[in-house]
Order: structure tokens, then C-alpha cells, then sequence
């Protein structure tokens, strides 16, 4: 078990470090005012409008970096430090969320997998940490809860790799719309870019953390049956 919490405090370490340097990375081109003057929900609806998408809203959500694309209500969330905002920050954030409002109108492979995960994806999530655990304390006896568990953990590693060419596309499709539209000068598309490659980076970690958690958790099912 000692194996599992090293694990978790190096990449907890980890992750705590990318996410104090994307909120530092955010804090500084929020306070780059954008030339073209938009404010993150006109550039929102500007980018849906250019892909034609008509039954997208763009609204406003509470908190600091909760911004997101439901597809279920087709609705693009931008916090209340983008939705209004001005800023460099602020046109990455509306683009890269409404990108995958244009992933979901163009059928993209990747999001259509993630979305068709998520419901074993929420009943795995239920369970799996108490199976897991369980199967760790009946290792001498049977392996047969640890390998469920380990399925079932397994089945959130994919999904969170499955999220890595999402979240890359939609930043993909962000800049290259805010570039051809002229909504960004050349040195505001470089602060957009590394904005947006900080919050990768998140999604990176967490994936990574997840494959080496898995891979304890295989090791001791390959232990027991040795």
C-alpha cells in the first residue's frame, strides 16, 4: 500500500505545481487587454456563428476556470472572469470551449468516445476504489476483486487518455479560428497558446498519475498470481 500513496503525493505534487502555474499563466493575460476589444462571450458566439452552429448558447457560470462545453444541453459555460472579459486569457478560454462545441456539430471520433464512456464511466468511478480495496485485503485469498477492480480502474485510465486529442483539438481549432478571424495580434496568439498548453498540461498529469496507478495496482495482481 505504501507504493500506492508515493504514487499519489508525487503526481498530487505534480499536479499542484502545473495548476499553481496555469492560474499564474491566466492571472497575467487577464490583465493583457485584447486589441480587438471582444469580450469572451462575443468571441464565443462569433466562433459559433462562423461554424454554423445555431442551437448553442453561451452562458454564464460562477467560479474561476469552470469554464466547459455541455453537450447534453448544448450549452458553452464561461466563468464570470471570461464571459465579460477582455483579455488574451478570456479569448483562449471562449475558443478552445466552444472548439468542442465544433467537435460534438462535426461528430468528432474522440469526444463521441469519451461521451459513449461516460455512463460505465460513472458506475466504475461508484465502485471501484471499495473493490479495489477489498481486493487487496483478499489477495492470499482469491484475485478475482482486485482484477474487477483493476478493469474497472483501467476503464478511467482510458478515459482520461481519451480526453488528451479532445482537449488537444479544441485547442487546435481555437487558435487557428482566433488567428484567421483577427481577433488576436501575433504577440496576444502566443499568450492565448501558452495559456492554452498549461491547461493541457493538466489533463496530462492526470492521466499520466492515473497509467502509474494502474500499473501499481497490475503489479500487484501479477505479484499475487506469481
Amino acid at each position: 500500500m505504501l507504493g500506492i500513496y508515493f504514487i499519489g503525493i508525487v503526481f498530487m505534487l505534480i499536479s499542484m505545481g502545473v495548476s499553481a502555474r496555469l492560474k499564474s499563466k491566466f492571472k497575467e493575460y487577464s490583465q493583457t487587454p485584447l486589441s480587438s476589444g471582444l469580450s469572451g462571450r462575443e468571441i464565443a458566439e462569433m466562433m459559433l456563428h462562423d461554424n454554423g452552429i445555431t442551437d448553442v448558447k453561451v452562458v454564464s457560470v460562477a467560479g474561476r476556470l469552470t469554464d466547459h462545453y455541455n453537450p447534453a444541453d448544448k450549452t458553452v459555460n464561461l466563468s464570470e472572469y471570461v464571459y465579460e472579459a477582455r483579455s488574451a486569457a478570456a479569448a483562449a478560454v471562449a475558443a478552445h470551449e466552444c472548439g468542442h462545441a465544433v467537435q460534438h456539430a462535426r461528430s468528432y471520433s474522440f469526444l463521441k468516445f469519451r461521451s459513449a464512456m461516460v455512463p460505465a464511466l460513472s458506475i466504475a468511478s461508484r465502485y471501484m476504489q471499495w473493490i479495489i480495496l477489498i481486493g487487496i485485503f483478499m489477495m492470499q485469498t482469491t484475485p478475482i476483486p482486485l482484477a474487477i477492480g483493476v478493469a474497472l480502474f483501467g476503464l478511467t485510465t482510458l478515459f482520461s487518455f481519451i480526453t488528451l486529442p479532445v482537449e488537444f483539438d479544441a485547442s487546435k481549432r481555437a487558435l487557428a479560428w482566433i488567428d484567421e478571424r483577427g481577433i488576436v495580434t501575433t504577440q496576444e496568439h502566443a499568450m492565448a497558446k501558452d495559456a492554452l498548453k498549461w491547461a493541457a498540461l493538466t489533463y496530462v498529469v492526470a492521466a499520466l498519475g492515473s497509467l502509474a496507478t494502474l500499473l501499481y495496482y497490475v503489479s500487484l495482481l501479477m505479484g499475487r498470481r506469481d
